[in-house]
């Protein structure tokens, strides 16, 4: 198999300086330039070579590439045309050859395993989905994720060409964010292959829940209250996430709610000063009474006494 080193690739995509220029870094960043490179398409595949095919088929890199015109990507068991913006991801162990048709636009960046280092990233790259998964990681973005990941390039551009000193901690975040956005596009069954699909639906729906709260002034209200409303939010029939719901936890849409609610009303109650009214507005019951009820009916006391109480026990 073709190998080809990350300052070789460097050189052939760059003017073709020595690469022994490098030794004339600064120490520190000498290494960092030796694992991270970003180019743009147009300033490449213009010329004689625009309608090579180019290898992928390095075992020293990985690379991230955003493609917006015409091409093919072949690997080896099976072609993928590109018709459309489209994020490429290849690694060492997955080489493939990308086909240029007709004028090309777009940028790619390279980066060597120890530039995202676990000491450096916090990742393990061979570990994360993109690089695990069984699929040919090729994804056609949407207008908006092109116009994210446009700008990821853009700013990794800029960035390596700026002077300053911790560029190369935001270069990696930059193509940590890359490779998110990618797994975000796989398909969950790869994402999360130790989880059944009703498992999946449970953990979206507390998820969900929990980041209805905490209240944190009375201004504040839930958006979202209803077993309908979770459901439409979750794109699933109301009927099928009852029936997930009951056979994960044991208590149903509604009950879910309604606890969470509950923790919340006692929370307030018991550590802010908001009126009782204030408390109802912002769980969204249509006035008092129909909260006091709720309290009562989950708890046996009214909001008012539940609130003494607390404040008889702190006291004490």
């Amino acid at each position: 198999m073709l190998t080809t080193s990350f300052e070789e690739l460097c050189s052939r995509f760059s003017s073709g300086s020595s690469t022994d220029l490098s030794a004339l870094l600064p120490e520190g960043i000498q290494q960092e330039v030796g694992h991270f490179n970003v180019f743009n398409l147009t300033e490449i595949t213009q010329g004689p070579h625009e309608k090579s095919a180019v290898s992928c088929a390095s075992r020293a890199f990985y690379k991230i590439s955003f493609l917006t015109g015409r091409s093919v990507a072949e690997f080896h068991d099976r072609k993928v045309e590109i018709l459309r913006p489209t994020l490429v991801f290849s690694t060492p162990k997955s080489p493939f050859y990308w086909l240029p048709i007709g004028h090309q636009t777009g940028q790619f960046c390279v980066f060597t395993a120890e530039f995202l280092h676990p000491s450096r990233s916090g990742v393990v790259l061979d570990e994360l989905p993109i690089f695990k998964s069984p699929e040919h990681p090729v994804y056609s973005l949407s207008d908006a994720d092109i116009t994210r990941v446009q700008g990821i390039f853009e700013n990794m551009e800029a960035e390596i060409a700026s002077n300053y000193a911790y560029k190369y901690d935001l270069l990696r975040a930059y193509a940590l964010e890359l490779i998110h956005i990618g797994q975000k596009l796989q398909s969950s069954t790869i994402l999360h292959p130790n989880h059944s699909a009703s498992a999946r639906t449970t953990s979206l729906f507390l998820e969900l829940l929990e980041r209805q709260f905490p209240l944190e002034s009375p201004q504040q209200k839930l958006t979202i209250r209803t077993a309908k409303q979770y459901a439409d939010q979750l794109a699933v029939h109301i009927n099928h996430l009852n029936k997930v719901l009951k056979e994960t936890t044991g208590l149903t849409t509604t009950e879910l709610i309604a606890g969470r609610i509950l923790q919340e009303a006692k929370a307030l109650l018991r550590h802010t000063g908001w009126s009782i009214a204030e408390i109802a507005d912002s769980l969204g019951f249509s006035d008092f009474a129909h909260f006091a009820k709720f309290f009562k009916n989950e708890t046996s006391f009214s909001p008012g006494v539940f609130r003494r109480q607390t404040k008889s026990l702190n006291y004490t």
